[in-house]
């Protein structure tokens, strides 16, 4: 459930160091899908990489230069390619001279109301970092690690020295992540909350929410959330069988503010779509789901 906020209480474009290695940058773009905004890291002392650049806003990127202060960029790093994360990477590494490091590219039209940014199309990597691949510099060490479900090329970064990951969209600090299909994929992304939840991270740094200190926790109750969604439209299906999509929106959303039900539709798609891949749902053919 999201939480709401002031952004004129928040230190936009100031430079806050988390720990030894890892300090932030929040973008001035607060909005309901970034929260008080996207978040950008600077790791490392001497010889940095930035994560999640952010959006190509002038003043984002002048706050970023001053946060890098002159010392040398080794690398641009995207978690993914929505259009509040990359497009700060293009002009940041035209100033600093660093390549454009991480995800894969991927620009893509959805059918449905958008509840999250779009898709970056501008994005070209300068190298893609594969499952596991690292990445270092003086005092630091990143390793990608492979996340897709809010997106098929999201990619987490882990900082080895200090246990922490950087967690993009996939896990955030104040609100579930959106999975909207045809490329937000709810199978996948469960897949990718369980390897979350078996790795030994003791803080996750997201792109918007404040650092999660108890990481296993909150993916534990992520995954809580997903799968009592996922029975709740189960038992609606088995009470009131072929139905679309709003009808079920508007049974269980009650409450919620009906503009946001078009996005919530998204995530009841995705799960739909689950189900049918595992033999429990399937479409009927004129826009109606029901239990096989």
């Amino acid at each position: 459930m999201a939480t709401s906020f002031d952004p004129a209480d928040l230190p936009t474009g100031a430079l806050m160091q988390l720990s030894p290695l890892v300090g932030r940058v929040l973008a001035p773009n607060p909005s309901a899908f970034t929260y008080t905004g996207t978040q950008t890291y600077l790791v490392g002392t001497r010889e940095l990489a930035v994560i999640d650049p952010g959006p190509d806003d002038p003043a984002h990127i002048a706050a970023l230069m001053a946060a890098i202060g002159g010392r040398p960029v080794r690398a641009i790093l995207c978690t993914h390619t929505h259009r509040d994360h990359s497009p700060a990477a293009a002009p940041l590494s035209a100033a600093t001279g660093a390549p454009v490091i991480g995800c894969a590219p991927l620009t893509l039209d959805d059918d449905g109301p958008r509840a999250d940014a779009a898709f970056d199309a501008a994005y070209r990597p300068d190298r893609v970092l594969k499952d596991g691949e690292r990445l270092s510099g003086t005092d630091w060490t990143l390793e990608a690690v492979a996340t897709p479900g809010h997106t098929s090329n999201h990619l987490c970064f882990a900082l080895v020295e200090e246990g922490a990951l950087f967690t993009g969209d996939h896990v955030m600090g104040w609100s579930t992540s959106i999975v909207s299909p045809p490329d937000g994929d709810m199978a996948a992304y469960m897949a990718s909350m369980q390897r979350l939840l078996d790795r030994p991270d003791a803080v996750y740094y997201p792109a918007h929410g404040d650092p999660v200190e108890n990481p296993q926790r909150l993916v534990r109750g992520m995954m809580g959330h997903r799968k009592q969604r996922e029975g709740q439209i189960v038992r609606f299906l088995e009470r009131h069988g072929a139905s679309e999509i709003p009808t079920m929106v508007a049974d269980m959303y009650k409450g919620v503010d009906p503009r946001l039900h078009g996005a919530a539709g998204r995530s009841v798609l995705a799960h739909l779509i689950d189900l049918d891949g595992r033999g429990i749902a399937a479409a009927t053919g004129d826009g109606r789901w029901q239990l096989r």
